[in-house]
C-alpha cells in the first residue's frame, strides 16, 4: 500500500461463517491505520479470531454525521482506513454512503474489497432469475405505505429483493399476497450459517411455513417473482407518469431505468397517449 496517499477501503466480511473472509481483507485489514465499523464490540471479535489488532471508530446511523468530518481528517492526513459492516457489504442498507461520497468529493481513492453479500448469496441459491432483479432494502414498516410502495412497484417483470425483520416477515408477507396475489417466492434465512434454510413455494405456502413456528429467528432475506405475466409491464407505470404531467422525453428516461425500454418503443407505445392537462 502506498503510505504516501490516503485511501478509504470498502472491506466485505462474513455474513455469518468467519471462513467467508478473503485473503485480501484480511491484508487490507492488517494494513490500515483504522477501522471504521458499525459495532465495535462485534467487528472486535473478528478481528481477534484472525489476530489482528487495530484501532476501531464506530460508524453507524446515528453517528454517521458526526463521524464523517473525522474519518475524512484522517484520510487526508494520508491514512488507510477500512470500512466494514456488521456483516456483509457496507452500504447495502447499512452507513457508509455519506462517507464513500464525501471522500469522492475530496479527491480520496476509495477501494472496493468485495466478498459476501447476502443478496447475491440468496438470489444464486434461490432457484428464481437471477435477472432482471431489483434490491429493495427493508420494505416500509408502517401497513399503509407498505400497500402503496408495493402497487408501486407491481409492474416490475424481475424478481424484488428484500431485508426483513424476523419480527416483521410474517405480516409483510401477507400484505404482499393481498396485493400482488400469490407470486412464487422464498425466503433466505440465517444464511452461511449452522442453520441456513431457504423455503421456497408461493407467498401464501411460505408463509405457511413460517406461521406454523413459535418464533421466527434469524436475518432474513426475501425474494419475490415480479410481474412477468404481465404483457408490457412499463406501459401502465409509463400511462400514469404521462397522466400526472411528466414529458414523452422524461418517460422514456425514467422507463429504461426501470425496466430497460428502449427510447424508440416507448414513444411508439406511448406517443399518442393524453399528458396531464390535456383533454
Amino acid at each position: 500500500m502506498d503510505r504516501e496517499a490516503g485511501v478509504l477501503y470498502i472491506v466485505s466480511t462474513p455474513i455469518g461463517n468467519l471462513e467467508d473472509i478473503t485473503l485480501r481483507a484480511l491484508r487490507v485489514l492488517k494494513e490500515v491505520d483504522l477501522v471504521a465499523c458499525e459495532d465495535t464490540r462485534h467487528s472486535r471479535k473478528l478481528l481477534s479470531h484472525y489476530g489482528i489488532s487495530k484501532p476501531l471508530v464506530s460508524y453507524y446511523g446515528p453517528k454517521e454525521a458526526q463521524r464523517v468530518p473525522y474519518i475524512l481528517e484522517r484520510l487526508m492526513k494520508g491514512e488507510r482506513v477500512a470500512l466494514i459492516t456488521d456483516a456483509g457489504t457496507p452500504l447495502l442498507s447499512d452507513p457508509g454512503w455519506r462517507l464513500v461520497k464525501e471522500a469522492v468529493g475530496a479527491g480520496i481513492t476509495v477501494v472496493p474489497v468485495p466478498g459476501p453479500s447476502s443478496i447475491l448469496t440468496a438470489l444464486v441459491a434461490s432457484g428464481l432469475p437471477v435477472r432482471p432483479v431489483v434490491f429493495w432494502g427493508f420494505p416500509p414498516r408502517k401497513e399503509g405505505e407498505l400497500r402503496a410502495f408495493l402497487k408501486e412497484v407491481e409492474a416490475f417483470p424481475g424478481v424484488h429483493l428484500f431485508f426483513e425483520s424476523p419480527r416483521r416477515i410474517l405480516t409483510t408477507l401477507g400484505v404482499m399476497i393481498q396485493v400482488w396475489g400469490d407470486r412464487e417466492a422464498v425466503v433466505a434465512r440465517e444464511l452461511t450459517k449452522v442453520h441456513e434454510e431457504f423455503i421456497r413455494g408461493t407467498l401464501s405456502t411460505v408463509r405457511e411455513v413460517l406461521a406454523a413456528r413459535e418464533e421466527v429467528k434469524g436475518e432474513v432475506v426475501l425474494l419475490v417473482m415480479g410481474g412477468e405475466d404481465r404483457k408490457e409491464p412499463w406501459e401502465e407505470k409509463g400511462r400514469r407518469l404521462l397522466e400526472e404531467g411528466f414529458s414523452l422525453r422524461d418517460v422514456a428516461k425514467i422507463l429504461k431505468v426501470l425496466y430497460g425500454t428502449s427510447r424508440r418503443e416507448v414513444y411508439a407505445r406511448l406517443g399518442d397517449v393524453p399528458r396531464g392537462g390535456e383533454t
